[in-house]
């Protein structure tokens, strides 16, 4: 008796333990809303807790532990993940929790219900506290500052523009087309293409009137001259035109190299002067303006000409000449929209042409839309883009040609800019190929971009924080910070599902998402309150409590009476 009537009084009080946590609840509507359980080591805590130290004075082992025993343990048991649509909304599949500061201290949370404030900071949405970020991601932009782990997310905040430095090329380039010197496929021979070039600047006189032939030079509008009155050259003056450039055959101009221009020289003075003695398997004409140089028969062309004016005066020569079709027994066109330094869009036209010797092509530039300063003849052709002939892959370039274009645009004059191709990788097929079948080659993409500003954010199943750029481009800003503890069962609660290191939980250990433990994000959605899963295994506790404080109340009853019974007898 002696032994069952304090056994039923510990039962009664734990029972009624019992009774109370539910009575507490939980949240059911607040996200990631943790819920505890009575456990027997609480109990037994709580029963060793109540025994008086030794009569040394010296505490025992058992109430030591009791310490340990007796802390809350936070449920961190996966929940159901509900999707939210809001982007800065986030869960946690897996073991992992974010770090959150109150300027003080660093607080431990599952919670992932975030906004941004009026000073552009990631803040949690119930306290105000600041969500941390690691490393140094979103810095070299300026999104974030150095030494300074609150997350901004600055909306509105504008990038600048940025030159193309890089576009990739890939695709098939036939194999099937007959090439110099070889047997013809007729049923893919396609027909030799003539190569056609044309000044990029179209000669006009007084305003819009189209130049003709026997337009003098000197009266052009694009002429400005010297000492004369009108501006123009007068009796006496002169300049020269230097010509360079290439035939057909790719070998160099060199005859009729310098043209003398006086008072009374035409352009179709010059056109004549080409034809008669500077073009060798090529003509020139003059149309719409433009100077037009057309080789007489079709094939592989390397023909170009750069001109420059010295002398009296000054005259606007082209920047280049385009090329209208490009000479080759099978061409393939390849366009792609690229920028300038100041974000200004032009569309680099460039063409495959098969060359006159097996498994090779070049890569030429025709043309560039907008304001062009000059492209010179020798940065303009990729040469020699080799292929293995048992394969099909792309075996990289042969000579000293360099895969890169240089274009000088009018906006920024004194630096011309240099655009690499990227034509795959020898011996792969992450780039060029040269099968049998149609040709596909195209340029896929580049890495341009006009100036833009910061409209929205995503954040992916690492943690990177992403922003999206009304200029259609992407940029991380910051990688959230996330961390795993050695003990997360004993960290400090201090609320609303809010969490502190302890002695016992060991430090915070910075983790990665997916590749560690810590798990994977999901952005746009929250972790479901567990409290709701909770109600259910409580209200069973509540009846198995309410039966066990009746089971020992009616124990405690019987034990009284019996005692009251033997204290009568006895007296």
């Amino acid at each position: 008796m002696d032994f069952e009537l304090p056994a039923h009084v510990n039962g009664l009080q734990a029972h009624q333990a019992m009774q109370n946590i539910f009575g507490d609840g939980a949240d059911v509507n607040a996200a990631n809303s943790d819920s505890d359980r009575t456990t027997f080591s609480e109990l037994l805590c709580k029963k060793i807790e109540s025994q008086p130290a030794t009569k040394t004075g010296i505490t025992t082992a058992q109430q030591v532990s009791s310490s340990v025993l007796s802390k809350a343990k936070p449920n961190t048991t996966r929940s159901d993940i509900i999707n939210t649509g809001n982007p800065l909304d986030l869960a946690i599949e897996g073991q992992g929790y974010l770090v959150l500061s109150d300027g003080q201290r660093n607080i431990y949370t599952r919670s992932g219900a975030f906004i941004v404030d009026v000073n552009s900071t990631l803040i949690d949405t119930a306290t105000g506290y600041k969500l941390r970020r690691i490393g140094s991601e979103g810095q070299s932009d300026g999104f974030q500052t150095p030494d300074d782990y609150a997350i901004s997310i600055p909306y509105g905040a504008l990038i600048p523009a940025k030159g193309t430095s890089k576009v990739k090329v890939a695709g098939n380039l036939s194999s099937d087309i007959t090439i110099a010197g070889g047997p013809p496929v007729e049923s893919l021979k396609a027909e030799r293409q003539t190569q056609q070039i044309t000044s990029n600047i179209a000669y006009t006189t007084n305003g819009d009137n189209v130049a003709a032939m026997v337009t003098k030079i000197s009266e052009l509008d694009q002429f400005h001259g010297e000492s004369d009155i009108s501006g123009k050259l007068k009796a006496g003056e002169s300049g020269v035109i230097s010509i360079s450039g290439y035939n057909p055959d790719g070998t160099a101009l060199n005859r009729g190299l310098m043209f003398t221009v006086n008072t009374e020289t035409t352009l179709g003075d010059f056109i004549n002067h080409l034809n008669t003695n500077v073009l060798i398997g090529a003509s020139a004409s003059l149309v719409n303006g433009k100077i037009r140089i057309t080789d007489d028969k079709g094939g592989y062309s390397r023909t170009d000409i750069k001109l420059l004016y010295t002398g009296s005066g000054s005259l606007i020569m082209p920047g280049y000449f385009e090329i209208l079709n490009a000479g080759g027994d099978e061409v393939r066109n390849a366009n792609i929209t690229v920028y300038d330094s100041n974000g200004g869009k032009h569309v680099l036209a460039g063409a495959f042409v098969r060359a006159n010797r097996p498994n090779t092509w070049d890569m030429v530039l025709t043309s560039v839309t907008g304001d062009v300063g000059e492209i010179t003849i020798n940065n303009r052709r990729i040469e020699n883009i080799r292929f293995n002939s048992d394969d099909g892959t792309y075996a990289g370039l042969s000579g000293s040609d360099s895969p890169r274009f240089v274009i000088t645009f009018a906006n920024d004059p004194a630096n011309p800019q240099t655009i690499e191709i990227e034509l795959g990788t020898a011996g792969r097929l992450d780039g060029l190929t040269q099968f049998k079948g149609i040709s596909t080659a195209a340029a896929r993409e580049q890495n341009g971009y006009e100036a833009g500003r910061l409209l929205d954010v995503s954040v992916n199943n690492e943690g990177v924080i992403a922003g999206v750029f009304s200029n259609g481009t992407k940029k991380n800003i910051a990688r959230l910070q996330m961390v795993l503890f050695k003990n997360a069962s004993v960290l400090k609660s201090i609320g609303g599902g809010y969490f502190l290191a302890s002695p016992d939980s060991g430090e915070a250990v910075a983790a990665g998402a997916v590749t560690d433990v810590a798990g994977i994000i999901h952005a746009g959605a929250l972790e479901k309150s567990r409290a709701d899963a909770a109600i259910r295994h409580k209200q069973t506790d509540m009846f198995q409590g309410y039966n066990g404080f009746r089971t020992n109340a009616e124990s405690i009853k019987v034990a009284n009476e019996i005692l009251r019974e033997l204290s009568r007898q006895m007296r």
